[in-house]
């Protein structure tokens, strides 16, 4: 009597699982390798997803609007094995692989050094090896679709107007960082990247400063200076939207992260943190610290659509390192400029 009580009350406790529980995904994700490779006079990226069996389903989405550069493949039933979840790649061809389980499915999202069209990736299979111990194979080659020597151009640009606004300037340092790092000197240096960029990519861009200065003066109040930041964007005509950059502060180093501002005036205050965040992850790669609302002064106070994005910590070490790190402002520059694109791309 003692084991069919206890046998009962087991499937009684079963019964009480959601079928999640009980449910086990049909394969998992088992090892992920990538490399270089030269066939028939061409240089690509090989991407080979490893699988304990071939896959029922699986799906490979290219591009779109918000995110062109992003491939995404979604496996079906499946879970993953003990496997890196965010690989680096070699950024001629990709910057990172980001592998995220949920809901019975597993994604694999590659974000391209050129849009995800067909043109620039091919998928293929391989049936498992035994001899060589390898496993049944999904394969990605990725190609560079854009190496050029001339400037990097944004698509989907040309023709807007955009008012920036490097964070702070003259006798507002901003915060003070590892080592004395000021934030208002990164803040103009990546501005400055961003303008160039856009520039070159056919767009119009007015600064709220273009050097070391106060927009209103020394002896202006906060709500004087910051007034005057808004007042450049309320006087371009044609400005499209207004975008602060600053960089982040705490108390304690070891905060960490890129994040976005934005005060609800319109569905399109949210749209373009958004667009903006996505790009800065995109090419900066630290912590999501997601889009949040806030009653910033510049972002209350213009008509524009509005974000202000904190880069990273000037008080966290080694996001310190980054800030003063030329390529590191180059790439955050390029993740603002490709999210004013997303952005314009989804609100034409």
């Amino acid at each position: 009597m003692k084991g069919w009580r206890l046998f009962t009350l087991t499937i009684f406790c079963l019964l009480l699982l959601p079928a999640t529980a009980l449910a086990q995904p049909a394969q998992r994700v088992v090892s992920f390798h990538s490399q270089v490779m030269e066939e028939n006079g061409q240089t690509f990226l090989r991407c080979e997803i490893g699988l304990s069996q071939p896959p029922a389903e699986y799906t490979v989405k290219g591009g779109g609007v918000l995110r062109p550069k992003r491939l995404l493949i979604e496996f079906a039933d499946t879970g993953m094995g003990d496997v890196p979840r965010d690989v680096t790649l070699d950024e001629a061809y990709a910057r990172q692989a980001v592998f995220r389980e949920e809901e019975g499915l597993t994604r694999l999202a590659i974000a391209m050094t050129a849009p995800a069209e067909e043109a620039n990736y091919r998928v293929s299979t391989r049936e498992a090896d035994k001899k060589q111990k390898l496993p049944w194979r999904l394969v990605i080659d990725i190609y560079d679709a854009e190496e050029h020597s001339g400037p990097a151009l944004i698509d989907g640009v040309k023709g807007h107007t955009i008012v920036l606004d490097p964070g702070h300037g003259g006798t507002d340092t901003g915060a003070i960082g590892v080592d004395g790092l000021q934030e208002k000197d990164i803040t103009l240096l990546v501005a400055k990247r961003v303008q160039q960029l856009l520039t070159d990519s056919g767009a119009r861009v007015v600064m709220t400063r273009d050097d070391d200065q106060d927009v209103y003066g020394p002896s202006a109040t906060d709500a004087q200076e910051l007034q005057a930041r808004v007042d450049v964007g309320e006087a371009t005509g044609g400005a499209e939207v207004f975008l602060s950059i600053h960089c982040n502060a705490f108390a304690k180093p070891a905060a960490h992260g890129t994040e976005t501002y934005y005060y609800p005036k319109s569905e399109n205050d949210k749209a373009l943190a958004q667009a903006l965040q996505d790009g800065m992850l995109d090419h900066g790669r630290l912590r999501d610290r997601g889009v949040k609302q806030a009653r910033f002064y510049v972002l209350r106070n213009s008509s524009l659509p509005a974000a202000l994005v904190e880069l990273a910590f000037i008080t966290n070490y080694e996001e310190k390192k980054l800030l003063a790190d030329e390529d590191f402002q180059q790439e955050m520059a390029l993740g603002i400029c490709e999210g004013l694109a997303n952005y314009f791309a989804a609100t034409r």
